[in-house]
């Protein structure tokens, strides 16, 4: 299923990242959290990567 998901602000792959619960997205800087199973992919609710 995750290669179906792509960041929404750039439209490129995303990277899981099991430990965090978070799909990466390396182009946007971002990390998109997944809660409860499911993920929340607005950017609005994503955390800025450093």
């Amino acid at each position: 299923m995750l290669e179906a998901l792509i960041c929404p602000r750039t439209q490129t792959t995303l990277r899981y990242d099991a430990d965090a619960q978070e799909l990466i997205s390396k182009a946007a800087n971002l990390a998109y959290p997944i809660r409860n199973g499911i993920p929340v992919m607005l950017v609005d609710e994503a955390r800025k990567l450093d």
